[in-house]
């Protein structure tokens, strides 16, 4: 029994997911137990705010790395605990960090960069486990998008002889992995397909109490902006080939804002970006079956907060009416931890010395391993 901590928090900034993988001789993951950390709701505004600042001061970065960096150690101490697992028997633990800014392409004509706050040595002080950490810039250097990661964890879940499968992250932003069948000897291909999570939950926030339209059922009450759509979709992302990533730098209330003629009913909308997340993830469907030359897929896997959202799974089933939606615990991984069991593989594929990246989802030129290591 070899056993990891996989430590996710995504860009809907709701939680810290902690869950712990037993990786066996085979080298297949089993999911073992699972914890949720919720952020206070100072940490989220610090977050927040520090996401959608144009200037932010060292100390700022500090603190706020600090603060995260403890609750996350917090979410470890408290999986070990209630899973009765000794810090010791712990091979390490996969540290993703908190995403503040993705450029892969720059900005106006500087290096790419994606910057995560996390303080794997802290974290290893606190815990007294190795940690992995820093997973995406090796890819970056590589000449890639360093996003998303996950759908190599995906193809090892999920991959299957004798039928296509979509694997569908819908977090803040959407990521979407095509696996071919087992005996296609083609690598998978993923890459985001825009916003999801991250401008519902900031319209929401903007208009309504709480941080995230529960179950969709504001947007629900909303009717879909025709007009509105079709300016969102013409921005130049939807349409660009893959690989390709985005966050909040691209995709943020501001970008809303100036599509609005400022007489939309607000839960119209909502209605018109969950529509947008649909749409986009529909799009994105169609041009990874182009590129592959692929069939309807036999199933689509929802994954992230999204996948407990009735309203949007709904309106996916709509755009994809050839493709039944498939809970992923019916292949025993529930939706909600599949990226933090993601990044506890990588922190095991890391100490093998094996690759972490796929080339064909990244764009890098060619496999790496991926993350550094902080002993205890």
């Amino acid at each position: 029994m070899s056993l990891f901590v996989g430590l996710m928090s995504g860009t809907s900034l709701d939680g810290i997911d902690a869950v712990l993988v037993d990786i066996d001789q085979a080298s297949q993951p089993r999911l073992v137990a699972t914890h949720a950390e919720p952020i206070p709701e100072a940490l989220h505004e610090r977050l927040w705010a520090i996401c959608h600042a144009h200037k932010v001061s060292f100390a700022e970065l500090a603190r706020a790395e600090d603060s995260f960096c403890r609750l996350q150690a917090q979410a470890v101490d408290t999986l070990l605990a209630s899973s009765m697992t000794p810090a010791d028997a712990i091979t390490a633990l996969g540290s993703h960090g908190q995403t503040i800014e993705h450029a892969p392409s720059g900005h106006d004509g500087g290096p790419p960069y994606t910057l995560q706050l996390d303080n794997p040595s802290l974290l290893a002080e606190l815990t007294g486990c190795m940690v992995v950490a820093d997973f995406r810039r090796r890819d970056l250097a590589a000449g890639g998008q360093a996003a998303p990661l996950a759908p190599a964890f995906h193809q090892v879940l999920f991959r299957a002889p004798g039928e296509w499968r979509l694997v569908l992250n819908l977090g803040g932003f959407a990521n979407l992995t095509l696996l071919p069948p087992a005996e296609d000897e083609r690598s998978p291909l993923g890459f985001d397909t825009g916003p999801a999570n991250a401008l519902l939950d900031a319209w929401h926030a903007r208009h309504r109490r709480g941080r995230f339209d529960a179950e969709g059922r504001w947007a629900a009450t909303g009717r879909v902006d025709e007009a509105l759509l079709e300016r969102l979709l013409a921005d130049p992302f939807f349409h660009r080939p893959p690989p390709r990533s985005t966050g909040r730098e691209a995709f943020h209330l501001d970008w809303l804002d100036a599509q609005l003629t400022g007489r939309e009913r607000p839960e119209d909308v909502q209605a018109t970006l969950a529509e947008l997340t649909a749409a986009s993830v529909a799009m994105g469907v169609m041009m990874a079956r182009e590129q592959f030359d692929a069939p309807p897929a036999a199933a689509l896997i929802p994954c992230g907060g999204g996948a407990h959202n009735p309203d949007l799974l709904s309106r996916l089933a709509q755009h994809l009416p050839e493709t039944p939606l498939v809970a992923s615990a019916e292949w025993g991984w529930p939706a909600d931890w599949l990226e933090g069991g993601a990044f506890a593989w990588l922190a095991w594929r890391r100490l093998a010395g094996l690759s972490g990246n796929l080339p064909s989802v990244t764009g890098a030129t060619g496999t790496r391993v991926l993350g550094g290591v902080y002993a205890s």
